[in-house]
């Protein structure tokens, strides 16, 4: 029989929006005993984000102790509970997202949804309370409960506050892992390989998703093959994923026949969509679209000439594929053969960089990366741009 859980989760916000937090917890559904604790600090954001955000924590917890597990989400807002559960209409794009974030965790039939008055969700709320508080004093929260253990005696209940969007995905959380935090078990590492060259990286032409889908060039595939010598001397990685595109693929399947792995394609990892200046160079492209260069540049939100994809765009579908790889990948080291644009916005979200920071680093083709998730939701950069492996 399968294992039976209850999430309760909760979120709230200081001012609505303020200073926010979230707080989950999962439980044994037949003792009623804390299997894990989760919470975080967000910064400034709304109560019904902060609540989606707890409800995703608390689910991806619950997936990490047991992928085949039912679970019973329980929580106050009818907010989060109505729209989960099919019965109300999302209409806030800003929540849109997180809905999908959450649905893509565990599969349907796993899941059911159940409002609770609020207080019968006191410890979930005493949790997003702590991670505020924590947060107020420039720390991060600690779990009381370990994975899969029990609940520290002596856990004081607490009043929370509670409703509404944030369009920048969070960064996974505080940056104090390695510094004294607590052990958190094997995370989830992602390495990040960019595809080897095709006929249009030496001319440094923009290469999106919505041009002409080239494959590796002569050097490509040499790369390629280097890098896959690289990574099965090294031993550990244990699962391919790449993005959908032609050059990703060849790259992967090289890797995966040194390594004699299956590949799974993510949608997520596609590099982005360049509209109309797919094709052409920086300098064709300012020659051409000036004001329209001018404005991308300055802006995240401003998508390229011809109805391409925005950076803030491209950020919320790599997060988005991020958290539904790491709940499925928990605990293993995974190579995600992607793109420029994808491997830099996992970089810049686990250091909790801004936007700009995408024009500050440096991806050379068959580049390795790598980033960990940890349990608490907390993320560590690990490498940056390795071409050892070419040399």
């Amino acid at each position: 029989m399968a294992r039976r859980f209850v999430v309760e989760a909760d979120g709230g916000s200081r001012g609505n929006p303020g200073p926010a937090g979230y707080g989950a917890v999962v439980l044994d559904a037949e003792t009623g005993e804390p299997l894990a604790e989760v919470a975080e600090y967000l910064g400034t954001a709304t109560n019904n984000v902060a609540e989606y955000k707890g409800l995703i924590a608390g689910l991806r917890a619950a997936y990490a102790l047991d992928p085949e597990a039912e679970v019973r989400v329980r929580m106050d807002s009818k907010l989060v509970i109505e729209q989960m559960s099919g019965r109300w209409k999302i209409k806030h794009p800003d929540m849109r997202p997180l809905a999908a974030e959450a649905k893509a965790i565990m599969p349907p039939g796993q899941l059911a949804y159940e409002w609770i008055p609020r207080e019968k969700n006191k410890h979930a709320d005493r949790l997003a309370n702590e991670a505020m508080d924590a947060g107020k004093r420039g720390e991060q929260w600690q779990p009381k409960v370990p994975p899969g253990g029990t609940l520290a005696a002596g856990a004081p209940e607490a009043a929370a506050p509670t409703d509404d969007a944030l369009a920048e995905p969070a960064a996974t959380g505080a940056p104090a892992v390695g510094w004294g935090s607590a052990d958190l078990g094997t995370p989830a590492t992602f390495v990040l390989l960019r595809h080897g060259e095709t006929p249009l990286t030496p001319e440094k032409r923009f290469s999106g998703s919505g041009g002409t889908d080239p494959g590796l060039s002569d050097v490509g595939r040499h790369q390629a093959e280097r890098v896959a010598a690289a990574l099965a001397a090294r031993g550990t990685i244990q699962a391919i994923v790449t993005s959908p595109l032609r050059r990703c693929r060849e790259t992967a399947d090289a890797v995966a026949r040194r390594l004699g792995l299956d590949v799974r394609v993510e949608e997520g990892l596609r590099e982005t969509d360049f509209g109309a200046w797919e094709g052409l160079t920086f300098a064709e492209v300012k020659e051409r679209h000036p004001d329209d260069l001018e404005a991308w540049l300055a802006s995240s939100k401003v998508a390229p000439t011809g109805g391409g994809e925005s950076f803030a765009a491209v950020t919320r579908r790599v997060a988005l594929s991020r958290d539904k790889l790491i709940a499925r990948y928990t605990g293993r080291t995974v190579l995600l053969v992607t793109h420029v644009t994808p491997i830099k916005t996992l970089v810049r979200l686990a250091l909790g960089a801004p936007p700009e920071t995408l024009f500050r680093m440096e991806l050379s083709a068959a580049s390795l990366s790598a980033v960990a998730y940890y349990a608490d939701g907390n993320a560590s950069l690990r490498l940056l741009n390795e071409t050892a492996h070419l040399r």
